[in-house]
Order: structure tokens, then sequence, then C-alpha cells
């Protein structure tokens, strides 16, 4: 069975790449204006800089964006008050298992 239109990935790929990229930065830029109220400005600009190396570090710049936009950030000494971070992977609960519960034990025997 044919479809009318083929989906070739490496045409599809770059595009959900930039489109998630462009999604992560107005999520960081609404952050980091909710932690700095009126640098809206120089967030855009210290946005699309780190953006600009992010894609000379890595085909995948949505993995560094955060991490250089902190450091940019931090370097401009604004203080503390930057966006807290939740551990989107992190899963509720885990770590805070009880020393008395038991695990069961897999064996060959």
């Amino acid at each position: 069975m044919e479809t009318d239109q083929q989906t070739n990935p490496e045409a599809v790929f770059p595009q959900m790449l930039t489109g998630a990229v462009s999604h992560l930065k107005d999520r960081l830029q609404r952050q980091y204006e909710h932690a700095y109220p009126g640098l809206g400005d120089i967030i855009r600009i210290v946005l699309d800089k780190e953006e600009a190396r992010a894609w000379d570090l890595s085909p995948f710049p949505h993995l560094f964006l955060p991490d250089l936009v902190e450091a940019h950030i931090a370097e401009l000494g604004l203080g503390s008050g930057g966006p807290k971070h939740d551990d989107e992977l992190a899963q509720p609960g885990f770590g805070q298992i009880e020393s008395h519960q038991l695990f069961p034990a897999l064996c060959g025997s």
C-alpha cells in the first residue's frame, strides 16, 4: 500500500530539530524573564548568541543550550535569581525507598 505522500526522514528531522530548539528558546526566554524582569532584550541576545554556539558544538544544540545560557547569565552577574530547573527526567518518589523494604533478588538457582 502506497501513501500519497512519502515522508523522507532525512528531510523531516532537521525541521523537527529546528522546531524543538525554537520551542526550547521560547521556554528559556520565559523562565529567565520571570527570574529577571525587565531584562528581556538582554536575555534574547544571550539566547541567540548561545544558540549559535550550541549549533557549532553539536548537531543536537538543544542538549547544550540550557547550560550555555545559564553559564552566560551567571557571567553577567545578575544575582542568584535564575530560574529553578525541575528535573523532568526524575521519577517521582525515586530515591525515597525506605531501608526496611525488601526487594526480591534474581538468581539462577
